[in-house]
């Protein structure tokens, strides 16, 4: 787990190598290039609970601290901490906010936001914003700042797809360094969410036991798991 501020931790699978663009290629690709400071600005994503906001949000941090101060903020986590967290952002050369729903129609929190994109456009930083719906369709108790978001690059996440899915919880499963076969990852698929967060947080609690039990991620080998 990777250590950010305010006590904020990133699972060390959340990066871009474990994200499958699948019809998300163009958002991805643009986050790349916010991630290594090619592209500036404000940057906003959007789409239902499960289709990879907060991993890609997660996934830029991790890549763009490698050069530049960069942090991650899930706004439905700091809630209870005030509208006071997001002082001294302005400090962080990429900055990725999470779950701005939570905060819309709530001045306090919506004057830090003005505050803080103002001084990012000043400085020619990075602001990655993420909620479940576009700016426009949020209840802004703040026109301006609704209307700045709504002016920013803004991209739509789709779900994956059954197939997709598959390839993604492979893809995960390699870089994690085991395999997992197509017939356990549609056995899963077919018994569990399908939203892509809760089936990666499975995966991992699998993985695991296999490695204490040194067996292969087999559906027999599962249902004794998951049984426990």
């Amino acid at each position: 787990m990777r250590q950010l501020p305010l006590g904020v931790r990133i699972p060390d699978r959340a990066v871009f190598a474990t994200f499958l663009p699948a019809a998300n290629a163009e958002a991805v690709q643009h986050l790349h290039r916010v991630a290594r400071g090619e592209t500036r600005g404000i940057t906003w994503l959007c789409g239902p609970q499960g289709t990879g906001k907060s991993h890609l949000l997660q996934a830029i941090c991790v890549e763009a601290s490698a050069a530049s101060p960069a942090g991650y903020f899930p706004l439905a986590q700091l809630l209870p901490l005030g509208a006071g967290v997001l002082e001294g952002l302005p400090n962080l050369d990429c900055i990725c906010c999470d779950d701005l729903e939570r905060v819309a129609g709530r001045s306090d929190w919506e004057r830090a936001l003005f505050n803080l994109f103002r001084e990012i456009e000043e400085r020619g930083a990075r602001l990655v914003a993420s909620a479940a719906a576009p700016p426009a369709l949020l209840p802004w108790a703040l026109p301006d700042l609704g209307s700045r978001f709504a002016a920013s690059a803004i991209f739509q996440l789709r779900p994956l797809d059954e197939t997709s899915q598959i390839a993604a919880l492979q893809q995960h499963a390699q870089v994690r360094g085991f395999e997992l076969p197509e017939d356990t990852a549609r056995w899963l698929q077919r018994r569990y969410p399908r939203d892509m967060r809760s089936l990666h947080q499975l995966l991992d609690t699998l993985d695991e036991a296999a490695l204490v039990a040194q067996r292969r991620l087999t559906i027999p080998f599962i249902r004794d798991v998951l049984r426990e």
